[in-house]
């Protein structure tokens, strides 16, 4: 053992002199775990998008076969004005098969979102869940507190819509999926694929609200704090800051995710305007020039919606085409009781938004993930493509994007609350409660993998 510490500590010095900080061993575990975890979500998801590009109307069903036709530039039979997806499936054709091209094209950028919110997590729960699991403290758990996060983010990416087992139906429910919805759906690969990009610019968002008003140059770091409430005093935004270069890269993320599928920059546009005009009115126009310049980091964007809008919404010629409004006679085509199909959809929100309302004035990523998830309904339940689009009930991917939006929110807003408790040794009542949240969530999971499980056998996915 002696001669073990003193090899360590030459080790440690020779790293010390040559100016490289020492390999932190909570890190190391966290992300080697991740990787394992990462490489068999990636190596199933595969499999099952392989299995989508051979399958059939009976078996596999999605829209693969039409994905391998625009990344050949062959006819379709439908228009597909984002070439994201299509173009990094076109690259790994030049070594692969189209089918297998298109089936990594999907994994890699559905894989790339599951990064993407791990490190986001990380970034936003990582030390408070530590400080809980006492890293300086007795029991030296704070190592488990990434690979739990691992596991959390992984876990996001398979929850579905609650529903009874062995195909029995609640009052107005048709289906599993059908009219209900789920924020996983795996049977759409643009969907999957424009996901890392929307979740990117979903954060940068979130990052630049609490203080755009302040200006470009303004950084809480430097002269106070901004806590998530966008106001000036305590709070727990870590460094959030408005240089340029978040509007730049917010700018871009949006405008990648709209190059993918444009279904979720719908929704976050909306929403996002309305919330930037309240702000405009509630502060009597004393913080336009900031408003302006975060209205222009949606301008590439908007350029992009109106060319996709030419060669999706204009009508064949001699039918109807564009864009109408309605009081849900779409939805209903699905489901009887969307009432009750929204709390199969998003019950473990529903749940954290109840418990826990008061953080919706404090904690601006919970407030904006329900902004998203309501925009999502109102285009859902109001608007419609004319013509032989309307069956399609396109407008529910956007409201998909905001059911997974509200978990991921719920899911962070939980973390915390939890850590905090387990921190300061809550009441016996506030363990149960956050007990049963918990539970919802694994409601959610455990439906999710038998969701997942019956698709990736070769059922239908609704």
């Amino acid at each position: 053992m002696d001669h073990m510490g003193r090899w360590k500590g030459i080790y440690m010095a020779m790293r010390k002199k040559a100016g490289r900080k020492p390999i932190d061993r909570d890190w190391a575990i966290d992300w080697i775990l991740f990787a394992v975890l990462l490489a068999v979500v990636s190596g199933v998801t595969l499999t099952l998008f392989h299995r989508q590009t051979l399958g059939s109307p009976q078996s596999y069903h999605s829209d693969m076969k039409a994905y391998i036709l625009e990344m050949q530039g062959l006819e379709s039979k439908y228009n597909f004005p984002y070439p994201v997806f299509f173009k990094l499936a076109a690259l790994i054709h030049l070594v692969a098969p189209a089918e297998l091209s298109v089936a990594i094209a999907t994994m890699l950028l559905n894989s790339l979102a599951i990064v993407v919110t791990k490190v986001a997590l990380n970034y936003l729960v990582l030390e408070d869940l530590k400080g809980c699991l006492g890293r300086e403290g007795n029991t030296g758990r704070g190592w488990a507190a990434g690979p739990l996060l691992s596991l959390l983010a992984g876990s996001l990416f398979f929850i579905s819509m609650l529903y009874t087992p062995g195909g029995k139906f609640l009052v107005g429910i048709k289906a599993k999926y059908l009219g209900v919805f789920t924020p996983n759906p795996f049977h759409n690969a643009t969907y999957l694929a424009a996901r890392p990009f929307a979740i990117l610019a979903f954060l940068w968002f979130v990052k630049l609200l609490p203080v755009y008003e302040k200006g470009i140059g303004y950084r809480p770091d430097r002269g106070g704090t901004v806590g998530d409430s966008g106001q000036e005093g305590k709070g727990t935004t870590k460094g959030f800051h408005g240089g340029l270069r978040d509007y730049v890269l917010f700018a871009v993320f949006l405008l990648v995710a709209t190059m993918t599928k444009p279904s979720f920059t719908i929704v976050l546009v909306g929403a996002a305007g309305l919330v930037m005009v309240w702000r405009l009115f509630r502060s009597r126009f004393r913080n336009l020039v900031p408003t302006l310049c975060l209205g222009l980091c949606f301008v590439p964007t908007f350029l992009d919606l109106l060319y996709q809008y030419r060669g999706v919404f204009v009508p064949e010629e001699g039918k109807e085409g564009g864009i109408g409004f309605c009081l849900g006679d779409v939805w209903r085509g699905y489901c009887d009781n969307i009432p009750l199909a929204v709390c199969l959809a998003v019950g473990f929100p529903l749940l954290v938004l109840v418990l826990h309302f008061k953080e919706l004035g404090r904690n601006t990523l919970f407030r904006f993930s329900w902004q998203i998830y309501v925009m999502g309904f109102i285009m859902a339940f109001f608007l419609y493509e004319k013509g032989f689009r309307k069956i399609d009930f396109n407008f529910s991917w956007g409201y998909m994007y905001g059911i997974f939006f509200c978990h991921f929110g719920a899911l962070v807003t939980l973390i915390r609350m939890t850590a905090k408790e387990i921190s300061e040794k809550a009441a016996i009542r506030q363990y149960i409660l956050t007990g049963v949240q918990w539970m919802a969530y694994l409601c959610h999971l455990v439906c999710g993998l038998f969701y997942f499980r019956v698709y990736w056998m070769g059922h239908m996915y609704y």
